[in-house]
């Protein structure tokens, strides 16, 4: 039975209170509990994402069959449709387009790089330290990825999450949620299909706040912060352009040096000592 319109004005409820209201935040924000299968189905999806954006080798291509049988097996989902439509054109394309795509799409462009701590750091010596901390967790949990890349790359940190669970392995992956959304964001603009890879992954994370959905178009319209100290560590390409974290960049060559004239006095005859 309705109360009656006097109930509410005799007695308000009270408000929520800031900390109540972080709290539920913050809770909103934590991975819920899996059940044994759907953590097992949760640690597929993430190491099949960890497969589809590496670079498209030789063996990468030889298992697109086997890899999209575990796409076809996995249970009803978002992230299986998204994973579906990706393996759709995956499995399809000529080997030497797919390798000239993912460069275009993760080599070339900024906006899509892979490396996660660029998109939070950007050229600052606090993107050293956060890859100094990436690494100590990986260790702490007794993981060496051993991969030839930063720690920070997006299929090394979801290989991470897939062994590791939802919990600690899947926390680099929500701090840095910001800078997976604006890969997706670059990809969908580029009509790439590796959008639909960001896309199952983001599917896996707690919901974006309002504040991720600002900063997310601050970091599309400013880029990352910028820390000029000497030169700048990426170089540059035209129109301002940086090269994108990873790149090696040869270093500026040094100055000539200035030898003064030599000094009549000072010069030295061979054999007089």
């Amino acid at each position: 039975m309705t109360p009656p319109p006097h109930v509410d004005r005799e007695y308000p409820r009270p408000g929520p209170t800031p900390t109540a209201t972080r709290a539920r935040v913050r809770a909103a924000r934590r991975p819920a509990p899996c059940t044994p299968e759907g953590a097992g189905a949760r640690a597929l999806l993430l190491r099949l994402c960890s497969l589809f954006l590496q670079y498209p080798d030789s063996e990468i291509t030889a298992a697109r069959p086997v890899l999209g049988s575990h796409v076809e097996g996995l249970p009803p989902s978002p992230a299986a449709e998204q994973l579906a439509a990706f393996t759709a054109w995956f499995t399809a394309e000529e080997t030497q387009a797919l390798e000239r795509h993912y460069v275009e799409m993760f080599d070339l462009r900024r906006k899509s790089s892979l490396h996660l701590t660029y998109y939070l750091h950007g050229d600052t010596r606090r993107r050293g330290m956060a890859l100094l901390t990436l690494n100590q967790r990986y260790r702490a949990a007794g993981w060496d990825a051993d991969s030839g890349e930063l720690p920070d790359h997006l299929p090394v940190v979801l290989e991470f999450a897939a062994l590791t669970g939802p919990g600690g392995g899947e926390a680099p992956l929500r701090q840095h949620r910001r800078g997976l959304e604006l890969i997706q964001h670059a990809l969908t603009d580029a009509d790439s299909p590796y959008r639909h890879v960001l896309a199952a992954l983001l599917t896996l994370l707690p919901p974006p706040t309002e504040a991720d959905r600002a900063a997310v178009s601050r970091l599309a319209a400013e880029g990352p912060p910028n820390e000029e100290v000497g030169l700048d560590p990426y170089g540059t390409y035209e129109d301002g352009e940086f090269a994108p974290p990873g790149t090696f960049v040869p270093p500026m060559a040094a100055p000539p040096t200035r030898v003064p004239p030599a000094d009549p006095t000072l010069t030295r005859v061979e054999g007089n000592r």
